[in-house]
């Protein structure tokens, strides 16, 4: 066990104040009684029994994968807020061979969970059959959806803005002087690929006058990976695109691979933008110039929207966009002379 001193230390408060915090007595406020678990936990020592808070119950949250940065941060955000509200969170992720969406909602069912939390599921999948939520709905059970949205589903639905995230994007390159820029997406199938889609061409028309048939020649439809996001710029390279717009930023690492591959330098000679800032992008060589998704509100909304809905105090059943913001880096620069 720590000493008092230390942890008075840490917390900045007295040995007298840490002493009453760890014996449970009266007399410390809120904030001081968190400062001293704060210390504990920083210390690294396991807090007391007594101070130990009970669980408000089980949520579940369901991911599609952790290969892709952003899915990770999604899940640490929740998991954090979630643990704020005394949730404990059991994380669900489907990989490959292993359990599909369907399969974790029967588990978490089993296990008494007071709400699930999808993130990209089949919610964001437009054929796919989308009753299984409302029969979840007429259970009782609360849910929330992140990026993905459905009509006709009593619940929140938490998204970024896909449509603005394409015109930020294409504003920052027209702005740098290019004319002939594409789109490496994944499935239009998926809601956020098809509003990105939409975005996109409304942005090529908006900023450049290129008409819808012109400017949907500009997109190429891949899958969302690195490998995809290289496919689909090579294609747009052959067109003759000096910058790509890109659905994520794995598809992005995919584009500046794709230039390298055909002798091209980034950003001398081709602009890339990702999507999302997924964490240790601004680490690439070069740094890449991506729109942000906000995942911290997104994933704090999608928590409280839960928490009152488990409560019995629910938010309205609607979409909630999110603002993303253009993060400039070095991986855009002007068009090639």
């Amino acid at each position: 066990m720590a000493t008092l001193a230390q942890i008075a230390a840490e917390a900045r408060v007295s040995e007298a104040t840490v002493s009453r915090v760890l014996n449970s007595k009266p007399g410390v406020s809120e904030s001081t009684r968190q400062a001293v678990i704060t210390a504990l936990d920083v210390l690294g020592y396991e807090r007391p029994p007594q101070l130990r808070q009970r669980s408000a119950g089980l949520v579940g949250l369901v991911v599609p994968e952790l290969e892709n940065p952003i899915f990770p941060a999604f899940a640490q955000v929740i998991e954090d807020a979630l643990a704020r509200r005394r949730f404990t969170p059991v994380l669900c992720t489907q990989s490959p061979g292993s359990l599909s969406e369907d399969e974790y909602v029967e588990s978490l069912l089993d296990h008494g969970v007071a709400g699930i939390i999808f993130v990209s599921g089949k919610h964001a999948d437009t054929r796919a059959d989308h009753d299984r939520y409302r029969v979840l709905l007429e259970r009782g059970l609360p849910v929330v959806f992140i990026n993905g949205f459905v009509d006709g589903i009593d619940a929140p639905f938490v998204s970024a803005d896909d449509r603005v995230a394409m015109d930020i994007a294409v504003a920052h390159l027209c702005h740098l002087g290019h004319r002939r820029i594409g789109l490496a997406i994944g499935p239009a199938r998926f809601m956020p690929s098809a509003r990105k889609h939409e975005g996109f061409i409304a942005a090529l028309g908006r900023h450049l006058g290129l008409p819808e048939v012109e400017a949907r020649s500009w997109i190429a439809e891949t899958i969302f990976s690195v490998e995809g996001g290289a496919a689909a710029t090579t294609q747009l390279l052959e067109q003759g695109a000096t910058a790509v717009v890109c659905g994520s930023d794995m598809m992005a690492i995919g584009a500046i691979r794709a230039a390298r591959t055909e002798g091209l330098t980034v950003p001398g000679d081709v602009s890339v933008v990702g999507f999302d800032d997924s964490p240790l992008v601004a680490f690439l060589d070069p740094p890449l110039t991506t729109v942000r998704q906000p995942v911290a509100s997104m994933g704090g909304t999608a928590v409280a929207a839960l928490a009152d809905a488990i409560g019995g105090d629910p938010v309205a059943s609607r979409e909630y966009l999110f603002a993303p913001e253009l993060i400039m880096r070095s991986s855009t620069g002007p068009v090639p002379a």
